[in-house]
């Protein structure tokens, strides 16, 4: 027999809605199921979209038209609705009746005027409509939809998207990675920033295909999902300086204690942050009542420090091993480096990461 699912009354941000919730835990991604269950460990992921979303909304002359196209319990699109201020209208959509008419239940609680719920397959709705703000949440790849996704998106708009196959990206599944993403993963000291790498090649070589090109706002990952935030530029000559950015590297490129050389990729070797707009968004955020205020803070932080840092990253640790030292603490590498002119920099993908201008040679002399 069945078992009934829980609804629930929950309050993110200054949002109050009902959920179908099972998921406990604010760690970990959420499991597939028949129902769209309520994921409270992807808080931080829509609170960050509600920055985005209203630094969108702040910037433009027009109504917005916004998609939330995967929207299982509705969390995002309602929330979009009821804390951001502007000119915007607000389509929330899922294929499941149960996710849909829960979702009309909290339009009419909220009593929300620019919001409308849809129950029909992602894919169809790109096909028909066009929008300046496209969320893609999907339970694994976003890769089924990020095509018609391009040809939806309207010139200067936003595609959002996250991609939950982390194990693939990183190089655990090398044939899947292949498959869905076309590119050559690889598993080693650098598979996240490598993973994300991939998924910004891939949605770039997708918008190459309509003479589009692509400029990622924020990009970051976490233990269990990649998340993007692209702005999507309509012109032949931009697309064609989008795609200089995707291209096959060498694993030697990578500090890696595997002695080959490889291919890997393509994938994205530009920047992954948009420096100017983070520290926009970390001023909004001094304004804004979010529950992962502080974590998004920190986040927010590294993401500025690594804008401009180079591709890729050494880790003290792996360093350590491969020289056969004892790491010297962080603060020391900074300081040795930085007194040589160097610039040095801190990474959100590693803890014990930096990403820095120097040659291997002067590193390795810092730990010595």
């Amino acid at each position: 027999m069945k078992k009934t699912p829980t609804i629930e009354n929950i309050i993110e941000g200054k949002t109050n809605i009902l959920v179908y919730k099972s998921k406990q835990s604010k760690k970990g991604p959420g499991s597939k199921d028949d129902l769209p269950f309520y994921n409270p460990s992807m808080e931080l992921n829509r609170d960050l979209s509600i920055l985005v979303c209203q630094w969108f909304v702040n910037n433009s002359k027009k109504n917005l038209n916004l998609l939330d196209g995967l929207a299982a319990s509705g969390i995002r699109g309602l929330r979009f609705a009821n804390e951001v201020v502007g000119n915007f209208d607000i389509t929330v959509n899922d294929w499941n009746p149960d996710a849909y008419e829960l979702v009309k239940k909290n339009i009419k609680n909220l009593k929300l005027k620019n919001i409308v719920a849809i129950n029909r397959n992602l894919n169809t709705i790109l096909l028909e409509n066009k929008f300046d703000y496209i969320d893609i949440d999907p339970f694994g790849s976003p890769v089924y939809f990020i095509d018609l996704a391009m040809r939806s998106i309207c010139n200067d708009g936003i595609i959002a998207c996250t991609a939950t196959d982390t194990a693939t990206l990183c190089g655990t599944y090398p044939k899947v990675c292949l498959r869905r993403y076309g590119a050559i993963p690889y598993h080693s000291i650098a598979m996240k920033e490598t993973g994300l790498r991939i998924l910004l090649g891939f949605i770039c070589r997708e918008a190459g295909k309509y003479d589009k090109a692509i400029k990622p706002l924020v990009s970051y990952c976490t233990d269990h999902y990649f998340r993007a935030y692209i702005q999507v530029i309509n012109g032949t000559s931009r697309a064609n300086d989008s795609m200089k950015n995707y291209s096959i590297i060498k694993s030697n490129n990578l500090f890696s204690l595997k002695n080959e050389n490889v291919d890997i990729g393509p994938l994205w070797t530009g920047k992954l942050q948009n420096k100017k707009i983070l520290a926009e968004f970390r001023t909004m955020l001094f304004e804004t009542h979010l529950n992962t205020k502080n974590e998004l803070w920190k986040l927010l932080d590294l993401l500025e420090e690594e804008a401009d840092a180079p591709i890729f990253f050494y880790t003290t640790d792996k360093l350590a091993s491969l020289l056969k030292k004892s790491p010297p603490k962080m603060e020391t590498i900074f300081k040795k480096l930085q007194e040589k002119g160097y610039n040095v920099y801190r990474t959100h993908f590693s803890s014990t990461g930096f990403k820095t201008n120097a040659p291997k040679s002067e590193i390795e002399k810092v730990y010595k």
